[in-house]
């Protein structure tokens, strides 16, 4: 039987020029190339879109409307293709309310898991709750004063959507006259229509009645009709001397004896901080609060009482003013001169300035005639503010003054008392997940149930046992499954959705993977490419864009694209089986062999200035860190994944170099001091995020460059006579653009069931601009063929400009020109996107005590492009800069003059500095993984 194939024919995404290639199916294949030679554009723009489109194609109209409609990929056709699956490199998303655990759906079968065989328990004092009768209501409820008015109701809806119609119906059947609808009273016979798609809560009103001693035997038979018709529960409303009404909740089913609590029949919603009736109602299910910072609102706490609040140094005058007499008058009321450092005065006074005062104070503050209340205190004031949404600006500014807390009342945990004293094997639903993947494995494995349990969960532990296991063959082990996926870097959010992609046991799809070797170490390099040969083992097309030399070399097949980037690129210089690109002539099989190689260094360069000093670092795992940057040089902070890096280099330096010298809000992990920052005057950092999330940005925007293009336009002798400003040279505001097409050079035209349309603007003919704009030129070129132009022709177009011209250049040193300067940032890739903000540090003019952070600066780049960007990076270094980059790419690594390298495993296992020193001295390390791999290289 002859071999399926994946055919393309006529690819002509963005720079694809007229791509045809086949591509085995059931097999693993590697696209691999340059950075912006056309990889995603033919995997992603082309085969993944294609695919995804022919399936929504595939259903109703009906079914479309909701699921939107895909724009056709411009390809003449594509045989043979499957259902696709994308799973991209992107980060995770910053939901709170995101955690490992709900993203790989192992908490809804943990949740299913809880309610079936959990143990419920008190939450006061501990004991194993039992269920109570009716006449142990009756005799709480007789407890009660004398004459105290109740209302007995049967619970029929709690918290769920619909109309409820039938349920109005059986509440009329029994023979009830009233019923309680979201909490009103109404005659049975005037209950409100209700929203189906909103959550209801409906009790039918059993018995009216008054305690009296003579009452026992119809309150009786009113609580075990409820507790009949409501499956168990009883609601009682107990009249307040205030007029309303306090409810009492009773069940047959859980409740406390000794300490009188009764709560619902614990099911799978009561487990979820999602749904009202698990969530914590202190935080709502966060497991955090946004509270303001005293060292955030008193920065400087040398400033006299009476102008130490940051915030009230800002505002109206008379604002200020009142501000500054409130103070006063805090500071006089305890006999304290308000020009008082604010770091002299007793805590019990700062505590009085942040929280406030008591009523005993008001006579004082009356008499001041400053206020009609007692002085609240400069928190719930501000706080007041924020929460009155007078200014949309204004809360924001103030939120800058905030920071997280651990929610006082349920410490994080993010669920109410009485789920966290539900247990299974002694351990609560918040204790499995605190603990890593590995521990959490390691638990479910060794779990001992009864014949009965094991029957019942039998399905849900194979779920959940399935789901670890796949995160634990990804490279996952050492997270924890209540990490939230806001935290996670691109390469641990990719893996997790493949980890989910596992488990859901497709078959017969194909798979569109984006780098998931980024931010693994060689080291997991292999249980990664394992992973997908099982993918593909299970009957699945898997396509990964790739460099990763390991990845490449064990594949079935390669797809190599160049034979350069962007115009000079879209081609395939390479299909076939991967042990004949070995011999083929391409840049990708001249790394592979050795031909080209990033060369290890003759010597190493000694630090000559001094070192950043970053000590007792103790944030997320590490475990009080002392690490030292060498200033002036070139650091890799290395380690397998999960060992620290990111929280010592991202979220611990940075944000305390951010705030030295910045004055940054954002609060860093905690640490004990930073220290060498003398010859240092600034921080730039340089991440993976893209430069711009619409067309209208584009490498001229971004760098700067469109605005000294602008300026130029508006000083030509044709711009001065007709009044032109830079403003109108700008496809973002009214004046010069075209208002047909509002500046896009494109159309949209919707078609309801089919995908939109987009066709080119017939009145600027993609030019974005009018017909006036357009009439204005610089050497006989318009505004629009300046945008057209490559970033190497504008470097020769613009050299009598220095301004511009130093801009083009540095865009070419890192080997962009051939980009267009108005090139949509929407097409450029990531590896392109980063380039294009190292350029643009780059041209501007070097101080040479500038400290730069890079993030993983290597991904999505060829053997080539990290050649390039080494070089880039090393000219910053010999500038007298220093450069910290978090890396995983050896050829980077042994580079570096000075390495940090954290582990000596991830998660619990990392956290420490395994050794410090130049490559050679991390090769010699016998517990360093990235030492064993280095001392490879470096023999």
């Amino acid at each position: 039987m002859a071999k399926q194939w994946i055919n393309v024919a006529g690819a002509r995404e963005h720079n694809l020029k007229d791509v045809h290639v086949k591509i085995p199916r059931d097999e693993l294949t590697v696209v691999t190339g340059l950075s912006g030679s056309g990889k995603s554009s033919l995997a992603f723009d082309t085969i993944y879109a294609e695919g995804q489109r022919k399936y929504v194609e595939s259903l109703s109209a009906y079914a479309r409307q909701f699921l939107g409609q895909m724009q056709k990929p411009d390809v003449d056709y594509i045989e043979g293709l499957s259902p696709a699956v994308s799973i991209e490199q992107r980060t995770a998303g910053s939901n709170p309310r995101s955690i490992v655990a709900t993203t790989t759906e192992i908490y809804d079968y943990l949740r299913l898991l809880y309610a079936s065989i959990g143990k419920a328990h008190c939450y006061q004092c501990g004991k194993p709750v039992s269920s109570q009768s009716a006449e142990e209501i009756v005799e709480q409820l007789m407890q009660l004063p004398a004459k105290t008015k109740l209302m007995i109701l049967a619970p029929m809806v709690r918290g769920r959507k619909g109309e409820h119609v039938e349920v109005y119906e059986q509440i009329r059947k029994q023979g009830f006259v009233r019923a309680r609808v979201d909490g009103e009273v109404y005659e049975i016979e005037n209950v409100p229509k209700l929203k189906k798609t909103f959550k209801h809560t409906i009790d039918a009103v059993v018995d009216r009645l008054a305690v009296s001693d003579d009452i026992r035997s119809r309150m009786t038979d009113s609580v075990e009709l409820a507790l009949g018709q409501a499956e168990g529960l009883v609601t009682a409303l107990v009249a307040t001397g205030d007029g309303g009404w306090e409810e009492r909740l009773f069940s047959e089913h859980n409740a406390c004896n000794d300490c009188g609590i009764s709560f619902d029949k614990l099911e799978a919603r009561h487990f979820s901080f999602n749904s009202p009736y698990g969530a914590c109602p202190t935080c709502h299910g966060l497991g955090t609060q946004m509270v303001f910072d005293e060292e955030q609102v008193v920065p400087d706490p040398s400033l006299a009482i009476e102008s130490c609040v940051h915030p009230w140094r800002y505002g109206g005058h008379r604002m200020i003013i009142y501000h500054k007499k409130l103070l006063q008058a805090v500071a006089e009321r305890h006999g304290i001169d308000p020009r008082t450092p604010f770091q002299e005065l007793p805590k019990k006074v700062q505590k009085e300035i942040f929280h406030g005062t008591g009523d005993e104070d008001i006579e004082y503050y009356m008499r001041r005639r400053l206020i009609k209340k007692p002085f609240r205190g400069v928190f719930p004031m501000l706080m007041e503010r924020v929460e009155s949404n007078e200014s949309e600006a204004m809360s924001h500014w103030l939120r800058g003054y905030m920071t997280k807390r651990i929610c006082p009342e349920c410490n994080g945990s993010r669920l109410r008392p009485a789920v966290l004293a539900c247990t299974m094997n002694g351990r609560n639903i918040r204790e499995i997940i605190t603990d890593s993947v590995i521990d959490s494995q390691r638990f479910f494995e060794a779990l001992k149930l009864t014949k009965q349990e094991t029957l019942i969960t039998k399905e849900i532990l194979k779920e959940i046992r399935s789901r670890l296991g796949f995160m634990v063959n990804v490279g996952l082990d050492y997270l924890t499954l209540d990490r939230e996926s806001g935290t996670l870097s691109g390469g641990e959010a990719q893996r997790i959705r493949l980890a989910t992609q596992i488990g859901a046991g497709l078959v017969g799809v194909v798979y569109v993977l984006d780098e998931p070797s980024i931010g693994l170490h060689q080291r997991d390099n292999d249980r990664l490419i394992h992973t997908l040969q099982g993918l593909r083992d299970l009957g699945n097309t898997v396509i990964v864009v790739e460099h990763d030399e390991q990845t490449i070399r064990t594949a079935d097949y390669v797809v190599d694209l160049g034979p350069a980037a962007g115009r000079h690129g879209g081609e395939v210089v390479f299909a076939g089986r991967t042990d004949k690109l070995m011999t083929a002539d391409t840049l990708t099989a001249k790394y592979l062999r050795g031909e080209l190689q990033v060369e290890v260094p003759e010597k190493r360069t000694k630090p000559f200035k001094g070192w950043i000093e970053l000590k007792g670092a103790e944030a997320n795992n590490l475990k009080k860190v002392d690490a030292r940057f060498p200033l002036g040089l070139f650091t890799c902070v290395t380690g397998v994944s999960g060992s620290g890096k990111s929280t010592l280099t991202d979220y611990t330096l940075k944000r305390a170099l951010a705030r030295h010298f910045n004055g940054s809000k954002d609060a860093p992990g905690k640490f004990k001091s930073v220290e060498g920052l003398d010859f240092v005057d600034k921080m730039i950092v340089i991440d993976q995020s893209p430069i711009g999330r619409t067309p209208r940005s584009n490498p001229a925007t971004y760098t700067g460059a469109f605005t000294d293009i602008r300026n130029l336009f508006a000083t030509l002798p044709a711009s001065k006579m007709r009044g032109y400003k830079p403003g109108r040279y700008s496809f973002n505001v009214k004046g010069g653009r075209c208002e047909r097409c509002k500046g896009d050079g494109i159309l949209k035209i919707e078609m309801h069931f089919l995908p939109d349309v987009y066709v080119p603007c017939e009145q600027c003919n993609e030019k974005r601009y009018n017909r006036e704009t357009l009439e204005v030129h610089y050497k006989s070129r318009n505004i629009a063929d300046v945008l057209d132009m490559t970033i190497n022709e504008a470097l020769e177009f613009f050299e009598a400009v220095p301004k511009i011209q130093r801009k083009m250049k540095t865009l070419c040193e890192v080997g962009l020109g051939y980009l267009k300067l108005g090139q949509p940032a929407t097409t450029l890739s990531g590896g392109e996107a980063q380039r294009v903000k190292l350029s643009t540090e780059l041209s501007k003019r070097s101080t040479g005590q500038t400290v730069y952070i890079l993030d993983e600066p290597t991904t999505g780049l060829h053997f080539a492009d990290v050649h390039k960007l080494l070089e880039v990076l090393e000219r910053l270094r010999d500038e007298g800069n220093t450069v910290i980059v978090i890396e995983h790419n050896l050829d980077m690594i042994k580079r570096a003059d000075h390495i940090v390298d954290l582990g000596p495993g991830g998660g619990i296992n990392g956290g420490t500095v395994v050794v410090s020193g130049p490559p050679e001295k991390v090769a010699k390390c016998a517990k360093s993984y990235t030492g064993q791999y280095l001392k490879e290289l470096l023999d």
